[in-house]
């Protein structure tokens, strides 16, 4: 049997930490102590080092000076920074996406939509909470609407900023999904970009941005997070 490659290894360590960071499974401000990760995820010392390191550059680990590694912390500042420059990003990818878009894109539109509207949002073991199943579906929805665009950097910084505002709806704040029509707010999405109409589909994603970030402030400041 090979071994696996230290690359490979180092791969595997990030995916996984990530992971758990995004998920809060790895809680806001929690101590990282290398030899638990390496325990937890099999891997070697060398490839959660450089996977911490990848991680710090993210910004989803801070490393102090002496004291190791944390998982960074959340702050109403920076999710207000984080959306506003997600914002910019996302419009930018979609203006690209529409311009490239083709009877794929929409099609993959469409049956996206058509799963989260099919996806129960609540847990099924607390409805207070999102159901892991509606957070993979919504993802892929936002995931179609730049399916189409051809900016590799754009996607990439795309991505990140998706994974750290997601890390903020996943801390374990209950929601109150009935301040908004979800699913109507994705069809309207949705029905812009398959109209081929770029202004419109921006501002819809970017009230629907702005609505959600909203309601995590409020939710976030009611249980004393912020």
């Amino acid at each position: 049997m090979s071994e696996t490659k230290p690359e490979s290894m180092t791969s595997q360590a990030y995916d996984k930490i990530r992971s758990e960071i995004i998920l809060c499974r790895l809680k806001p401000n929690d101590k990282l102590i290398i030899a638990d990760l390496c325990d937890t995820f099999k891997v070697s010392l060398g490839a959660v080092r450089e996977a911490l390191s990848r991680l710090t550059s993210e910004g989803l680990v801070i490393s102090i000076p002496r004291k190791g590694f944390r998982v960074a912390d959340l702050s109403q500042e920076e999710l207000i920074d984080l959306t506003d420059t997600r914002i910019k990003i996302e419009l930018m990818c979609i203006e690209n996406s529409i311009t490239n878009g083709d009877l794929k894109w929409e099609s993959g539109i469409v049956s996206a939509l058509f799963e989260l509207s099919k996806t129960p949002i609540e847990d099924a073991v607390n409805s207070k909470y999102i159901s892991p199943d509606w957070t993979s579906a919504h993802k892929r929805f936002h995931e179609s609407l730049v399916a189409a665009c051809d900016s590799k950097c754009l996607l990439t910084i795309r991505e990140n900023l998706y994974s750290q505002s997601e890390r903020y709806r996943q801390a374990s704040v209950p929601l109150d999904v009935k301040e908004r029509d979800i699913i109507g707010e994705h069809s309207k999405i949705a029905d812009a970009a398959l109209e081929h109409n770029v202004k419109k589909t921006q501002d819809e994603l970017e009230r629907h941005l702005h609505k959600t970030t909203s309601i995590l402030i409020k939710a976030y400041a009611e249980n004393g997070m912020f």
